[in-house]
């Protein structure tokens, strides 16, 4: 019996091979500027395209070169602006990055287009998504996170928490929502969904309410996710890191008044602070054909973390 498959959204562009869209996110409102190329004298290729949101460094970035290295062309996302999300205190992954590593990854042999927006605005993802020929998107990946206020718990206020919530849990949200339905468009059992959370999203810790909050709501979204994807053949699952030598665990670092991040190492059995690629790995492997029979589940890439 055949099968029914969604109808394409409205708007789903043509576009990838075609032309670059650059968002720029600001309060709310879109500028796109899309630059025209001619294609011509080189034949469209039929790769698979993955979206990758917070690739400007970390984790972000680790995952954008393992799956250039597994062969996939690439739309890399990361905020418009350093300070882009008021009060953070600390930058966030600039443009000048993200370009950088979108050089590393045309290295690799992947097409790259580079999109500036910030996850909190759906309408910038939306974007992202629409530069993705009908098809051609097989991997989603969400990174983009932050840490913001710190206190015990019972300090946190409604904007405190929204703050954590708006990136690391509604990021997620808003990116599956304009996302999902282009993955619904890969070949039947094809289609990946990943969200990097933390093993905050199983855990409590002291003066991180907000984000450890966002944590599991953002695991608890991508279980229900999996839960509804499962029959139309699109895999979602959450990868959970350990501390990882990333500007989120410097952070976290000040948080705890410690010198530096090889503090954490201790929580960890394996005695050391995790490097980014080895959690691009595990997101490789949960975006490749070889983890077809995976979906739902929390994977735990965390050095053996104990508290």
């Amino acid at each position: 019996m055949a099968r029914d498959r969604p109808q394409r959204p409205a708007g789903v562009a043509r576009g990838f091979a075609d032309h670059l869209r650059l968002a720029r996110c600001t309060g709310g409102q879109t500028v796109t500027t899309t630059t025209t190329t001619t294609t011509t004298a080189t034949p469209v290729t039929q790769r698979a395209v993955a979206v990758v949101t917070g690739a400007a460094r970390g984790i972000g970035a680790a995952v954008a070169l393992q799956l250039a290295r597994q062969d996939f062309d690439l739309v890399l996302v990361d905020a418009p602006s350093v300070d882009a999300i008021a009060g953070l205190g600390y930058d966030l992954g600039s443009q000048d990055e993200l370009q950088e590593v979108a050089a590393l990854c045309r290295a690799l042999g992947a097409e790259i287009h580079v999109m500036a927006a910030d996850v909190r605005d759906e309408a910038a993802l939306a974007l992202a998504v629409e530069l993705v020929e009908p098809g051609r998107l097989h991997a989603v990946v969400s990174v983009a996170g932050i840490i913001g206020s710190d206190a015990p718990a019972w300090e946190f206020s409604r904007a405190d928490l929204d703050r954590d919530m708006d990136t690391n849990f509604h990021g997620v949200a808003n990116l599956a929502r304009v996302s999902v339905p282009a993955l619904l468009h890969a070949p039947h059992g094809r289609g990946r969904f990943v969200a990097i959370v933390s093993t905050a999203g199983e855990t409590g810790l002291p003066r991180l309410a907000g984000y450890v909050s966002s944590k599991h709501a953002a695991l608890g979204y991508i279980r229900s996710l999996a839960a509804d994807l499962g029959p139309l053949g699109v895999t979602a699952n959450a990868v959970l890191p350990g501390s990882t030598r990333t500007a989120l665990l410097q952070r976290s670092a000040r948080v705890y008044d410690l010198p530096d991040v090889d503090a954490f190492a201790p929580h960890q059995r394996l005695a050391r602070i995790l490097e980014p690629s080895e959690i691009a790995a595990a997101v490789g492997w949960l975006c490749s054909p070889a983890s077809s029979a995976v979906t739902g589940i929390a994977l735990r890439v965390d050095g053996g973390f104990v508290g």
